[in-house]
Order: structure tokens, then sequence, then C-alpha cells
């Protein structure tokens, strides 16, 4: 479904969409490039190349679609030009090379399989004959008809230059080549040079070409030595014959860098600048920009006219549509994400994603998007949100990297540093909330706030082995397992101090990254490698030993089923089931960057990633959104867990614990290998809360069964959930 909301300001119309997305059922990429680096007119669509990928717009209904990393990997890099030929196929340059796509395939060519010089695309232009004339960024002019590819530098033909810089064809088949060298004409057999030496162009350096429907050649020229010549930045007319330059010396024009030029029906140069909109009817200038118009920035990269004659303007901070009269914005990104680096994603119990984002603060919902930042909120201005939690009340405690701790509990903000509180550091690394509602604080040091009494733990004052604290977990028992920078890995059971670092323990390195506690109460330590521990055992997983394929691990995080999700610094994220690795990254996968920052898992499975460059979603047999997932289950998930017993394997005593949210009833048996109940350790109906039951290896007359596998099953209302015990003798 398609939901458009308008909002009317004077002329000013904006349009956002709950749009269409043609992506991989198993990985969604949210986006947050509202960069336009170019755009095409087919029909009714309007093809706009971005930072992130392929967007098309329909004019008609203004249903979007978004094409990126998700569900086609050759987009990675993003889409710097697009031109398209007589058939309707899209050639796109990105910085990977070139991709064709006909409305169902995509085709790439690189310089892997291809006679391409370079793979990095700057321009690209089809003429009658269906050739592809491509500019890569290394300069050289290539020519493409499908099956051989020719290339053309000032080795081999009259190229003055080897940096080409833009091109454009006329009626006649000629192409006109913009270099640092001086515009070249090149009519398939003859080269003509035109420079500052020879004819009327004021520079060489030739950025933007666009022809008119008298032939007429209009040149963006520049030169890079401004503080030189203040009017080196010109617009130029070329008739073939006669030059005419326009600058600030000798017109209206103003002195501002030409990005892209098109020329519409009736005439008027339309001009991109890194200072707005300029328009020239070849009498007067016209320039819009962010102080006398809708336009939405004053970065225009790239133009394009459609055949009711409106402008679809492409600049840094979105597509803009101009009519003559009224701007109508449409958001090119995917998202409200306006930071491309994820440090931290909490998903509360009613299925909500809280992002953090550069110095924002981000709720998803699966369809809204709320941003808070410090114009909007009590958040902080921090450098960037660190690290989120939330406690049983629904409250969100927000660690920024250099502000202190915020609490926001829906309406209200308060914020915490060392000003006003025990704090006693700025920056908040991790945080974690006990049983008790206690709030555990990494920063520097470690603080424990219970929402009145700060308590600072430090090298000084405790066993913590190092100030900075970098990652926290809490297990079962309550124990406090602290990460360091420096001093390897602490446990704190509120009395004593145990500390593991190389010298004492199978810890392979001192520096903590990350921790994640599975339900059978294991250890899973993101450190030089992925460190297991049981409470006696280190069992280390590293390149060299396993299919980890990085040695530095940023995040951890464990689905229902076991599995480990595992981030790292710069080969992507990998699966691990105990035995079998599965890696992702940016060349076999949805993912948008290898540089893992985060991972949460929701109730539905979905894996919510946090990279370097945007936020993905992963969950292998299909994304599953708040649309397709019932309330009911996702509110039974949510509302009642079992974990896993601890200890297990176990002799003769373990504990299991379970989670109500309301009143029900409860049914907690074991069950042995061939299905028998061995005993009944509860069946009655309970408030809500965390409970925990000890069974002592029983059965219901009081005999000890013997050793073997178990089953604990917890059944009520509509959920149920089953784990295997192992008790030893």
């Amino acid at each position: 479904m398609k939901v458009k909301i308008i909002f009317f300001y004077s002329s000013v119309i904006f349009f956002i969409s709950n749009s269409l997305f043609s992506q991989s059922p198993e990985w969604i990429n949210y986006t947050y490039f509202r960069i336009v680096n170019s755009i095409a007119i087919e029909g009714n669509s309007v093809w706009t190349g971005t930072p992130d990928g392929l967007v098309q717009l329909d004019m008609n209904s203004e249903n979007i679609i978004y094409y990126n990393k998700a569900n086609y990997s050759g987009l990675y890099g993003g889409i710097e030009c697009i031109a398209i030929d007589k058939n309707g196929n899209k050639w796109m340059g990105t910085l990977r090379g070139i991709i064709k796509f006909d409305g169902t395939n995509w085709t790439v060519y690189n310089t892997s399989n291809s006679d391409l010089p370079d793979n990095w695309i700057r321009s690209i232009a089809t003429d009658e004959s269906g050739n592809k004339w491509i500019v890569p960024w290394n300069g050289n002019l290539v020519k493409f008809d499908d099956t051989n590819w020719t290339v053309y530098n000032s080795f081999n033909s009259g190229l003055p230059h080897n940096n080409v810089i833009s091109i454009a064809i006329d009626e006649s088949g000629n192409k006109w080549i913009g270099t640092l060298s001086g515009l070249v004409k090149f009519d398939d057999t003859n080269w003509t040079v035109y420079n500052t030496s020879n004819s009327g162009l004021p520079e060489n350096e030739v950025m933007s070409i666009a022809i008119d429907k008298n032939g007429n050649k209009w040149v963006g020229t520049y030169l890079e030595a401004p503080h030189i010549c203040r009017d080196c930045r010109n617009l130029v007319k070329f008739d073939d014959t006669n030059w005419t330059v326009y600058n600030h010396s000798n017109s209206d024009f103003p002195d501002v860098d030409i990005y892209s030029i098109a020329i519409d029906e009736s005439g008027n140069k339309w001009i991109g600048t890194l200072s707005g909109l300029v328009k020239f009817d070849d009498t007067n200038w016209t320039v819009y920009n962010t102080s006398n118009s809708a336009l939405p920035d004053d970065y225009v990269r790239s133009i394009a006219i459609d055949e009711r004659g409106n402008k679809w303007i492409g600049t840094i901070a979105g597509l803009t549509k101009f009519d003559g009269t009224h701007w109508t914005m449409y958001n090119t990104s995917n998202s409200s994400l306006t930071k491309y680096i994820i440090k931290a994603i909490t998903i509360d119990r009613n299925g909500n994603k809280w992002i953090g984002s550069g110095a924002e603060l981000i709720k998803f919902d699966d369809i809204n998007w709320t941003v808070y930042d410090t114009s909007n909120s009590g958040l902080p201005f921090s450098g960037g949100v660190s690290s989120i939690a939330i406690d049983v009340s629904g409250d969100k405690w927000i660690g920024t990297w250099c502000s202190g701790l915020a609490k926001f509990d829906g309406t209200n903000w308060s914020v915490y540093d060392p000003s006003n509180s025990g704090l006693p550091g700025d920056g908040v690394t991790s945080i974690a909330i006990d049983e008790s509602g206690n709030k555990w604080i990494g920063t520097r040091g470690l603080a424990k706030f219970d929402g009145s009494n700060w308590t600072v733990y430090d090298p000084s004052n405790s066993g913590l082995p190092d100030d900075y604290v970098t990652s926290l977990a809490i297990d079962e028992s309550g124990n406090k397992w602290i990460g360091t920078r420096w001093g390897g890995l602490a446990k704190f059971d509120d009395l004593n101090w145990t500390v593991y670092d190389p010298s004492n323990s199978g810890l392979p390195y001192e520096r903590v990254r990350s921790i994640a506690i599975d339900e059978s109460g294991n250890k899973w330590i993101g450190t030089r490698g992925l460190a297991k521990f049981d409470g006696s055992n280190w069992t280390v997983y590293d390149p060299s030993n396993s299919g980890l394929p990085d040695g530095s691990v940023t995040s951890i995080a464990i689905d229902e089923s076991g599995n480990k999700w595992i981030g790292t610094w710069s080969h992507g994220l990998a699966k691990f089931d105990g035995t079998n690795w599965t890696v992702y990254n940016i060349s076999n996968s949805g993912l948008p960057d290898n540089l893992i920052h985060s991972i949460a898992i929701d109730e539905s499975g979905n894996k919510w990633i946090g990279t370097h460059n945007g936020l993905a979603v992963y969950n292998q047999g299909g994304v599953v959104t708040s649309v397709e997932r019932s309330n009911t289950i996702s509110q039974i998930s949510s509302n009642f867990r079992l974990y896993q017993n601890y200890p297990n394997p176990f002799n003769p005593t373990t504990t299991i614990t379970f989670r109500l949210s309301n009143t029900i009833h409860v049914k907690l048996t074991i069950y042995d290998i061939l299905g028998r109940e061995v005993k009944q350790l509860a069946d009655e109906q309970k408030s809500a809360g965390q409970y925990k039951v000890i069974w002592d290896g029983t059965n219901e007359t009081g005999k000890h069964v013997a050793a073997g596998l178990y089953f604990c099953k917890m059944k009520t209302g509509s959920y149920s959930k089953t784990h295997k015990m192992l008790l030893l003798k």
C-alpha cells in the first residue's frame, strides 16, 4: 500500500511516501543518503542515482521503488551517473563498474570482465546507434557497442589530456568531450580541440556540457585556483563559429562552480551550481536558492527536464520538482536516517527499534520513523549515541559519547552527567540493567545507579582492572561481566572481583569489545577473535582455526536457536551454529558495509544490523515486517519467556528461570527423553514477574532420576517453549 502525506506551505508541497520496495525478501537496507548524483527521465519514470543505489519515481502515482544493496549486490558503491538507451536499458556508472538494467536483469561490466580501464565511472552518454560513451575517473574515453570496447586516450587519439570529465552528443552524432585541457569534438574520425590558445574558450577545464535544439554548445568551465582569477567560473556558448562568455564580471551570472546544465524547450538554460539553481533565458538571470525558494539545498548536482517542462533537480538534500511555480520534494532515501554510522540498536517489547545514529536517537516501528535530536528533545549534544538499554518500565537509557547518560520515558527527558550526578565520565560506552532495576554503566570506570544513588568502581577502589569499560553483560545469577579496553574481562558478583586476561586465562587478548551470554550460561566474548567461556574452559575461534572471517569482533547477538551472530571490524557478519560458519559480506549478501557496529534480533528472528554505512535487516526465508507479523504471536513472544537452565550440564541441581508479563496460569514440567513426565515444577496462577525454580534431579516421588537428557517445558496460554537439560552423575 502507498501512503501519501501532503503538507502545504505557501507554494511548497512535500510528499512523504510509504513507498514500494523492490528488494530481496531476505534483506532490507534502510538508506540515509538524500544526495542525488544523477537524474534520467524515461516516460513517466524519473530515475535517480544516489550513493545508496537507484531510485525509480513514477511521476503520476508518486510510487517509489528503491534498488539498493539489499536486492542487488552489484549496486554497492552507489550510482554516479545514468544514461538510458533507445531500448530502455538503464546504463549506470558506479564506483565498481558499469551496470546495465533492462528492467529485469542486471549485468555488471568492470575491469575484471571487460576492457574498462577503471571501475569508477563519472559519466555515460548513448548515441543513436546504441553505443555507450563512457568516462571513467582515471580519464580516457571508452566506447562500448555491446560487444567491443574501444579505449581512447592521449596516446592513441586526438584527446589532449587523459583526464576526461564530461561528454554530450549532438544530433549529428558528434561527441563533445570536456577535458582538463579544453573542449574536444570527435566525429568518429577526426578530433578537434578547442582551448584557450586557439579559441574563445576562457578556461581549459570543461566541467559540464549541454547542447540546445539549435546545436549551440553550452559549456561550464572552471579553474582549480580561483584565487588567481576571480572570473574563471564561466558559462560559455559556442555556435560552431563564435564564443560567448558569461561570468561574474560581464553579466549577472554568479561566481560559482557549474556542475550540470539542462536546456528546456523554450531554450532556457538551467544551471546547477554550488550556490543554487540558475535560470538563464538569454537575457535575464534568475537564481533560486534556499533563501528565496523551496530548494532543499544550494548544492545542485544534477538536472533533468521532462516532456511537461518540469525541472527535476538533484541536490545533496534530496530530489525536487519545479514546475515554474510550485516546488515538490521527494525523499530518495527509504528512511529518516540522516547519518550512516549505526552504533547502537535495541528492540523494545512492542517491537520498536531504537537506533543510535550519529547525534540522534531514532525510533522505528517498521512503518514510521521518529527522530529525536537536540532540536526537538532533551537529548544532549553527544557526538553520537553509543548505547541504548530499556528497563522493565519501558524507559530508554541512552549513552552518549561525550554528554553523559539520558533517560527517556516517552515524554520526559532526564540527563545525567558529571556536573549533576555521580556519573564519573561524560562518555558512556555500554549499559546493562539487572533484575532489581539497577543501571550498570560503562564509562570512566563502572557506575551503578539505583535511581537515587551512584556507586562508582574503578581500579583505585575495586578489582576493576582498567578504568575504560567497553562492554557489559549480566548473567542469570546476577554476575556482572565487564569488558575493558586494556585490562581484559572482569566478573563482579557484587562482592568479589575475578579478572580474566591473557596472563591467567584463555582470553586471547586484553581488549574486550563485546560480550553476550547464551541460555546455557556460556560467555561469548568479542576480542582478538571470538572466545567462549563456560566458567571453566576457554575456546577461542579466530580466522586460523575456524570460519570466523576477521580477528576483530565488534558485536555479538544470540538468537532463539542458539546461533551466534558475530559482527566484525572489516569482514562482515558471521553466523555460528556451534559447528558451521556462514559469512555475510558486501560481495555475497545485502550488507551495505563490512564494518558491523551493532546487532539486535527481534521476536520474528529478523537480524537488525548496524553498519558503518547504514542499517540492514536480514532473515533467512524472508524479513517479517510488522504488517505481516501476527499481533497475538508478537505480544505473546515478548511477554513470556523460558530461559535455559543454569548450570547445564548439572549435578545434581539446576535453576530454571521464566518470565511472565501479566497474571496467567503457568505449567512447568520436566520430561525424559521418551516424553514421559518426570516432575511438575509449577502448575498454578502466577502474577507478572520473573521466577526461578530449582530442580534437584528428583521425580514426583522424591527419588533421584538417572543421568541423561531431559526436557523442561513451559506452557502458558498460547505460549510454549522447551529446553534441553543434561543431568550428570
